[in-house]
């Protein structure tokens, strides 16, 4: 297929920007990335590791690049856990965002200018200091089995994020 059977000319049609969400284990810990105080988003708020895809990066590459570059990780393993929709409005682009479980079984984590990085226990994770999705999200991807679920958050009409899961 060539790129004009794609359909990308026409800029009427609904975009979406892909990104990478990452939660990097080690043992019973995982590793949560506290937005540095000067983001526009999430600022003092606890995430995972992640970012955009770069272009010719396939979503496995982009999230591994994302962790060696924001935290110094290389992560032992990947596992694709979970495709979410963030729809955007009609007049922006929305996100697809692929979220993956990693783990990592050596090595220091180093320091980034997106924000300060620590180990959380996962039987004593710190729910009110995430940003709003994450405790409904971080069960799905910890859960042991690695079965696929998908999402959608949409804005409401006061304009709140909601969100839903399959399965």
């Amino acid at each position: 297929m060539r790129w004009r059977e794609q359909e990308t000319e026409h800029s009427d049609h609904y975009t979406v920007v892909p990104r990478t969400l990452v939660f990097v284990t080690r043992g019973d810990h995982v590793l949560l990335q506290r937005g540095a105080p000067t983001k526009r988003l999430w600022a003092n708020k606890l995430n995972g590791i992640g970012g955009h895809l770069e272009p010719g990066e396939d979503v496995t590459d982009g999230a591994r690049r994302e962790v060696m570059e924001e935290c110094g990780l290389t992560p032992d393993a990947l596992t694709l856990r979970g495709i979410v929709h963030i729809s955007g409005q009609a007049e922006a682009p929305g996100v697809i965002l692929f979220v993956f479980r990693g783990s990592s079984h050596r090595g220091a984590v180093r320091a980034s200018d997106e924000g300060r990085l620590a180990w959380y226990p996962l039987s004593a994770l710190p729910t009110d200091e995430m940003v709003d999705d994450l405790p409904h999200l971080l069960p799905r991807v910890l859960t042991p089995d690695n079965d696929l679920f998908w999402g959608l958050y949409e804005t409401d009409t006061d304009g709140n994020m909601r969100w839903r899961f399959r399965p």
